[in-house]
């Protein structure tokens, strides 16, 4: 068989977004190095994951808030908080919790608060000489957070008549004349 080139030709354009690195950050990229090589040489999934992790774009890597890590490291005493993001101040949170944190970066505030309370801020690097495989440690990512999420609805064979009431549609304006027929009406082939 050869190659239909009719329809198309070879699917060109379609190599993982890991194998070239598309960042220019040249910590970044380094840090891309190190956590690959740690993935092939120990066999450890979570070297594996912070190296894809690394890869991932500022949308896919939302920054994480200290309320939220210490609610998380509230009964994981003596084991370090891993954020292949930001880590940035929560002013809701009135005491911040000792805790070891490792992340890409933290906001000034952030890392004052961690540190006046007793713990660590340590960078990815740091990690690797410290835990290679990434042992005592509890890997977390912040909340996803876009504004394209909200117009996500779920797939097309739910049949749960509230699926989606949540889904915020592509529309200029939400008054009577605006995207309230069919699939808006019950009397007008369905709603939803």
């Amino acid at each position: 068989m050869g190659i239909d080139l009719k329809a198309g030709g070879r699917r060109t354009g379609h190599k993982s977004s890991t194998k070239v690195i598309k960042t220019q950050n040249p910590y970044t990229r380094l840090l891309i190095k190190l956590y690959k090589f740690l993935a092939r040489r120990t066999d450890s999934s979570f070297c594996a994951t912070v190296a894809k992790r690394l890869h991932m774009s500022k949308t896919n890597a939302p920054p994480m808030g200290l309320n939220r890590l210490a609610k998380y490291m509230s009964k994981k005493e003596g084991r370090t908080a891993v954020i292949v993001a930001k880590v940035t101040d929560d002013v809701r949170m009135l005491e911040c919790p000792k805790m070891s944190v490792c992340a890409l970066s933290f906001t000034e505030n952030a890392r004052k608060r961690i540190v006046a309370a007793g713990g660590e801020c340590i960078t990815l690097d740091q990690l690797a000489l410290r835990s290679p495989t990434g042992s005592n440690t509890v890997l977390l990512r912040g909340p996803e957070s876009r504004a394209a999420l909200a117009h996500f609805g779920k797939r097309t064979s739910v049949t749960n008549p509230h699926a989606y009431d949540g889904v915020k549609p592509y529309v200029r304006s939400k008054g009577r004349k605006f995207e309230k027929a069919r699939g808006r009406r019950k009397n007008c082939g369905f709603k939803v």
